[in-house]
């Protein structure tokens, strides 16, 4: 069991007990279930995905069932569980059902579970972890398997997974007849722990802490196995097992690097062994890997990994804009990483980490209607950049679709006393707290727009509970009331506390300050240097070509330009915009030079409007900037 000081502080609340009702969530969580989950399920059937389950391709049919394609079908049917277990449609219940007998039907009587190796090289079965895919795989099968029984009820494919993890449990281990071996990109190491949590079967947590801790380990799996397979690894295309985070043990971890994903989904199995095993020596590498990521390999928007060579990391302070990588995926592990830590540690910094990451890229990766996707979220466009409906490569969209599927469950946290409200989203919570209290509470906003938020006690009994608001780090000033009238309440990890007998009626409410800031990197980004950002509350607003009269890479922001918020209904579905004026740059005498001495080439004065970063190309197609020179 953990002890005091490495258990979890809070513990999320179930999407299934908040509802969701805003001007803001609402529409993209309705075209998540209307438009994103059948479009996925059509490229799945069209791209031969779904039928790769039936094991029939035979040498030289097109397509070959990829490595990976287990993963996207996965997502699907994670997501489509998700979107069960809150909007009840028999219709897509009945399709999912279709799709978990087909899943069920391509298991291997040793309980192996996968589309590629059985019939394209089963003789390649566990020879190259490194590269293949396999358990990553298979974690997002167990996670889809936890997902469909948590939501359904039905136990087909989790019984079926829970025959995988038990196969693959006898494959891997410290015995000698077992291999040491791990997966080249992490996933199976959260997805056990899912499964552990669901099942109550310890092997499955010990198995993924077995998967950590052999990671990096010497003499290195990877090397042995490529041996194995006649190779030298020293061909390895990256050469550096830093790519795949196992250059090192993981408590030895002191930078993040390599593949974005694969690390953040690493950091997040590790951030829940720290809890579920009381294992406090990891915590020290995760708040290495924090300050590391957050102080010097983090986007404004909330993206990371700013290279495509590796999908990942580089050097600190290497964040450009028009280059930028910043994997959608990416982005949503930071969500999945920052929840975790929150609920380890019961601080609310890492939640706006997360806030700043789902609000933007997270945002920024699927379209207005849900029907196209980026798998790149650069800071900077040329017009050039644009959504797909689907990719060769599709881990994206059915990530960004489980991601929102389950939204709620990102909302709010049970503590030892109360409750604490992690994201501000109109709507209704109704649970159970811990000492047993069932509570019910209504939830007004207009944020992110606006930073008023009223909450009101629907239901509570005659007992003391304390109830914890975030006051967000971008938030310098706020008030809070409690019935109308103002209170001062201690502020703990970031938490407004107020701790009381609540009454059915009770309003508490927090007025946050949301001016329009001008944000500045770290003078050592060099790609930012003599520029700004604007940002009003959680939201990063970037400038679009459709906006504006001349191109936005000539537009200055002076010092001095007033700057207005306003809600514009008839932009992009309605969303707060940021308007002014800026200066444009003149390069009539610029033709046919490319160096000349400095001077001053401005001309007058255009309109300048700012929209959310998370909004962009879903008009007209144009040049596209977040970072805007300066006078």
């Amino acid at each position: 069991m953990p002890t005091t000081d490495s258990a979890p502080v809070f513990t999320p609340i179930p999407f299934t007990q908040v509802m969701i009702a805003d001007d803001f969530w609402a529409p993209r969580l309705r075209a998540n279930r209307e438009n994103t989950l059948p479009a996925q399920y059509r490229h799945c059937v069209d791209t031969g995905r779904l039928a790769a389950y039936k094991l029939a391709w035979t040498p030289g049919q097109e397509p070959e069932p990829h490595i990976f394609w287990d993963s996207d079908v996965a997502k699907w049917v994670e997501a489509v569980s998700y979107s069960l277990a809150t909007h009840p449609d028999p219709e897509l219940e009945t399709l999912l059902d279709d799709v978990v007998a087909l899943i069920v039907s391509a298991q291997q009587p040793d309980g192996y579970l996968n589309v590629h190796f059985p019939v394209v090289e089963p003789e390649k079965r566990w020879t190259n972890l490194r590269d293949l895919h396999e358990l990553y795989c298979a974690g997002h099968l167990i996670e889809a398997a936890v997902a469909h029984f948590q939501a359904t009820g039905k136990r087909t494919l989790l019984d079926a997974l829970c025959r995988y993890a038990d196969y693959i449990n006898t494959v891997f281990g410290m015995s000698p007849e077992q291999l040491r071996g791990y997966c080249g990109h992490e996933e199976i190491e959260l997805a056990l722990i899912k499964l552990y949590q669901a099942t109550g079967e310890v092997r499955y947590l010990h198995l993924s802490a077995y998967f950590v801790n052999e990671r990096g380990q010497q003499p290195h799996y990877f090397d042995e196995e490529a041996r194995r397979r006649g190779e030298d690894p020293k061909d390895f295309y990256f050469k550096d097992y830093t790519y795949c985070q196992a250059k090192s043990p993981v408590r030895d971890l002191r930078e993040v690097g390599g593949h974005a994903v694969r690390a953040m989904y690493l950091y997040s199995a590790m951030t829940d062994l720290a809890g579920e095993l009381g294992d406090a020596s990891l915590k020290g590498a995760l708040h290495r890997l924090w300050d590391d990521l957050t102080l010097r390999k983090m986007y404004l928007t909330g993206g990371i990994g700013p290279s495509a060579h590796n999908e990942g990391f580089t050097t600190p302070y290497d964040l450009p804009n028009l280059t930028a990588y910043a994997e959608s995926c990416a982005a949503i592990g930071l969500v999945f990483w920052c929840h975790r830590l929150a609920n380890l540690e019961g601080d609310a910094r890492y939640i706006d980490v997360l806030e700043r990451a789902l609000y933007n890229n997270v945002m920024s990766s699927v379209s207005l209607n849900g029907d196209a996707f980026f798998y790149e979220n650069p800071l900077a466009s040329v017009g050039a950049h644009h959504r797909q409906p689907w990719f060769g490569c599709a881990c994206c969209p059915p990530n960004v679709a489980r991601l929102l599927a389950s939204l709620g469950q990102y909302c709010y946290a049970r503590t030892a006393d109360g409750l604490a409200v992690q994201l501000y989203v109109q709507g209704r919570i109704t649970t159970t707290l811990l000492a047993g209290t069932p509570i019910s509470l209504a939830v007004e906003t207009a944020y992110p727009w606006e930073g008023l938020v009223k909450i009101r006690v629907e239901d509570t009994t005659e007992t003391p509970w304390s109830l914890r608001l975030r006051i967000p780090g971008w938030c310098r000033n706020y008030t809070l009331l409690i019935n109308g009238k103002t209170v001062k309440a201690p502020v703990v990890r970031g938490y407004a506390e107020i701790t009381r007998v609540w009454q059915s009626g009770d309003v508490a409410t927090l007025e946050l300050a949301m001016p329009i800031e001008r944000m500045e990197a770290h003078p050592n980004v060099i790609s930012d240097r003599g520029c700004v950002a604007l940002q009003r509350g959680p939201i990063v607003y970037c400038l679009e070509a459709v906006d504006h009269q001349a191109p936005v890479e000539q537009l200055i922001l002076p010092a001095d330009a007033q700057l207005t918020a306003r809600f514009a209904t008839d932009c992009l579905g309605g969303v707060t915009v940021v308007e002014g004026e800026a200066l444009v740059r003149d390069l009539s005498d610029w033709q046919g030079v490319l160096y000349q001495p400095t001077a001053v080439h401005l001309t007058g004065s255009t309109p300048l409007r700012a929209i959310p970063y998370g909004s962009w190309d879903n008009r007209a197609s144009g040049a596209m900037t977040v970072w805007i020179p300066t006078a």
